[in-house]
């Protein structure tokens, strides 16, 4: 299950005055930049956070993602079955990122001309479609695994300098494995994408987990399954590959809750990763 490095619970909520008294939410998970947690209210209640919002179960179960430059608090709103509401704000651990050097990349991957900048924008709608599916199944109670065996080369929300260039921070976890490993899906989900040339990122396969978390397993050699097809955690999904951006055989493994990028170390224990 959710792995508890950062875990906090209800002692980091903190009441606001003049509001009801309602029954304690518990989190499950990791409350830090990056992280993901499980928050559990009374059945039949609605939440909101910052404002926005989101899908609970019926038996009170929603989620909460923090990206890598979270603030250091959040403000939830919930109102149960009979109508009372509470306001919780609940702090979020602060984390430092490395800085990550990548050279040898062919010049017009890292500066691409405007032919090559409207692909990649069409590509990055198709992921972003993917990203917005908020399923009501959660998939994400089976917990999750790492999803090959190999080295950790590249860390969740390194500030990322390629050709001695700054770019964006890196938003996944990358695993150096041999051409032709296998690949497994992280959790139980619904395969929501498979794309077979992607600029960036070469072979695809996207999987939602429910209440829009969703994995991407990036620069595959093969692709095993098809989009709708529902797998299991640890089912095979594809071979590790070097298409696209890459210097090297490995996979890009994310994690996403909507459009807010998570850590995905901070979900499984390292074991497969031969940490």
């Amino acid at each position: 299950m959710i792995r508890p490095t950062f875990l906090f619970a209800a002692a980091l909520l903190l009441a606001v005055p003049g509001l009801s008294a309602a029954a304690e939410v518990r989190f499950d998970g990791n409350l830090a930049q990056g992280g993901l947690a499980i928050g559990h209210a009374d059945p039949g209640s609605s939440v909101t956070v910052n404002g926005r919002a989101v899908r609970v179960s019926a038996d009170g179960e929603f989620l909460l993602g923090f990206d890598r430059d979270a603030p250091a608090s959040v403000e939830i709103s919930i109102i149960d079955a009979a109508g009372a509401r509470q306001a919780r704000t609940l702090a979020v651990a602060r984390r430092d990122f490395p800085v990550q050097r990548i050279d040898g990349l062919p010049p017009e991957q890292v500066t691409p001309d405007p032919k090559t900048l409207k692909r990649i924008n069409e590509e990055a709608a198709l992921v972003a479609a993917a990203k917005a599916r908020d399923s009501a199944t959660p998939f994400f109670r089976s917990g999750f695994v790492w999803p090959v065996a190999g080295r950790v080369s590249g860390v969740y929300g390194s500030q990322r300098i390629l050709n001695g260039e700054p770019r964006a921070p890196h938003g996944g976890v990358d695993i150096a494995a041999p051409k032709g490993a296998p690949v497994m899906a992280t959790a139980d989900g619904t395969v929501s994408l498979v794309q077979n040339n992607l600029f960036f990122t070469g072979k695809t396969v996207m999987i939602d987990h429910g209440f829009g978390l969703a994995s991407v397993y990036a620069h595959l050699d093969t692709v095993s399954v098809h989009p709708g097809q529902t797998v299991a955690k640890g089912a095979p999904i594809g071979t590790v590959g070097a298409s696209g951006r890459a210097t090297g055989p490995h996979l890009h493994w994310g994690v996403s809750l909507f459009e807010v990028r998570l850590d995905p170390a901070l979900l499984a224990t390292p074991v497969l990763a031969g940490q």
